[in-house]
């Protein structure tokens, strides 16, 4: 207020100024009297102030009336507010004392439920206690007869368990009776035999047989162990057979046997030398493999990995056929059946020579080898039309192209022109794969080798893992896998190896 005061009374100073300056102006050139102009600057400046006055006073109480309600709405807006605190203040306190109603309540149902905890230990040990008095005996005594009846339970189902494989025993004496028979008549077959499943290795002199056999079997024990397979030392003169379904296992045990017979020294460390270079070299003879018969069929560009597949199929046979030999025909007779027809000529050749290129992984894999090739194909960049007729040269993928109709007609030929193939060479072999893959499949097997022509499984484990105990329940587990998953004649042993080494260096 004292703000429009003052500001009122420089108003009024500033107006008393121009009023003078108007007098003084009307009057001209006369000169008024001092007294004349005394008297009319205090007319004007009476009448300036009371103007002034009155200005100043009409807006100090429009000032007033402004703060006065402005003041008014404040008070009721501090009410308002005030209520609203109480009336949360009230809903606190509701809300503070239902809380304290809720835990009064949990405290009384944990109390009760701990009561009824307590009384059903009481009522529990309270039974135990009668069913003890009422048996004659403790807890602890009861446990004992349970573990005692267990036992004697277990050794009367191993007792059955005996006999029952003597009654088998004795109930196979006609089956291996025939079986000795069917092996007479399959020795009979001796080129196909030898031809795919055996190996000859001459020797020097019959005197190198004794070194081969070792002291007690030991080196001829460590090298089918090794190499896994068969090795027959018969009344041959001056040759020993390694025989074994793997092409491949066969050809490095073969190559691994003469490296020790033209050496002359053969014990377990150079037996386990010579078969580890000459799997090398029979690792080169794959690529060497490969190699040749891309340049037979006149092909060029083609992954490093793919030639070395091609030329693991040297070491395959499919129904008694190679592989390898199969694509290279199947390679030209689709190259001229495209010539004929006028079509790419180079297309056909690779298709065909690429359609069993699943067949070098089939039996590690599993699954068709159609469908494998065609991934492998697809893997290392050939082209798709390539892959199409790798794929469905079986009809597992409907044909689309010509290129895929040409590489079934080849692939047919190949195999159908007579003594290409023998369906029962096949299936053994399949039957032998099989074995090792269901002997390989149970947990701490490294190595497994199927030997005797399906009649003996060795299965080498990794002594880390598996202890001697293991060892035998191993064997007996993969035997009921066996006799539930495969039908076969007669009986198959499997013999589970373990062999712990410790080896340190001298520096």
């Amino acid at each position: 207020m004292m703000q429009w005061l003052v500001a009122a009374l420089v108003i009024a100073v500033i107006g008393l100024a121009f009023v003078a300056g108007y007098v003084l102006s009307r009057r001209g050139s006369r000169e008024p009297t001092p007294d004349e102009t005394l008297a009319d600057a205090r007319v004007d400046a009476q009448r300036i102030l009371a103007r002034a006055e009155e200005e100043a006073r009409s807006k100090a109480e429009t000032y007033r009336d402004r703060e006065d309600a402005t003041l008014e709405h404040r008070r009721v807006e501090m009410g308002s507010q005030e209520s609203r605190l109480s009336q949360r203040e009230a809903t606190l306190e509701q809300r503070a004392g239902n809380l304290a109603q809720r835990e009064e309540l949990m405290i009384a149902r944990e109390r009760a439920a701990e009561s009824a905890v307590g009384e059903a230990e009481a009522v529990k040990e309270e039974a135990r206690g009668t069913l003890e008095r009422i048996a004659g005996f403790d807890s602890k005594a009861a446990k004992a007869e349970l573990l005692d009846k267990v036992e004697t339970e277990a050794r009367r189902d191993a007792m059955a368990l005996i006999r029952d494989l003597e009654v088998k025993a004795r109930e196979e004496s006609e089956r291996r009776a025939r079986r000795i028979l069917g092996t007479v008549i399959q020795r009979l077959a001796a080129e196909v035999v030898s031809e795919t499943t055996v190996s000859v290795v001459p020797l020097p002199s019959d005197d190198m047989k004794g070194r081969i056999i070792g002291r007690d079997g030991r080196n001829i024990r460590t090298f089918e162990a090794v190499a896994g397979v068969n090795l027959i030392v018969d009344d041959t003169p001056e040759a020993v057979s390694v025989s074994t379904f793997d092409p491949v296992r066969r050809e490095v045990a073969r190559r691994a046997l003469e490296r020790l017979v033209e050496g002359g020294r053969i014990h377990p460390s150079s037996i386990e030398e010579a078969y580890e270079k000459s799997r090398q070299d029979v690792d080169q003879s794959i690529r060497d493999a490969g190699e040749w018969a891309l340049l037979e069929v006149g092909l060029t560009k083609m992954h490093p990995e793919l030639i070395t597949l091609l030329g693991r199929l040297h070491y395959r046979t499919s129904y008694g056929q190679n592989v390898l030999n199969h694509l290279v025909e199947s390679a030209h007779i689709a190259g001229m059946l495209a010539a004929e027809l006028g079509i790419d000529e180079k297309e056909a050749k690779r298709a065909a020579f690429l359609h069993d290129i699943g067949k070098a992984v089939s039996h590690e894999v599993g699954g068709s080898h159609a469908l494998l090739g065609a991934e492998i194909a697809r893997r290392f960049g050939e082209d798709p039309a390539i892959v199409h007729a790798i794929e469905s040269h079986h009809n597992e993928v409907e044909p689309r192209t010509l290129t895929a109709i040409l590489v079934q007609a080849a692939d047919a030929v190949s195999a159908a022109r007579p003594g290409a193939r023998r369906e029962a060479l096949e299936s053994y072999v399949r039957r032998l794969e099989r074995l090792e893959e269901i002997a390989g499949a149970f947990p701490g097997v490294s190595t497994v080798f199927a030997l005797q022509a399906g009649r003996e499984i060795r299965v080498v484990v990794d002594p880390g893992n598996v202890d001697d105990l293991q060892a035998g329940d191993l064997a007996r587990r993969i035997a009921r896998k066996l006799e539930d998953d495969l039908q076969y004649p007669g009986q198959i042993e499997v013999t589970v190896i373990r062999e712990y080494r410790a080896r340190d260096y001298a520096r």
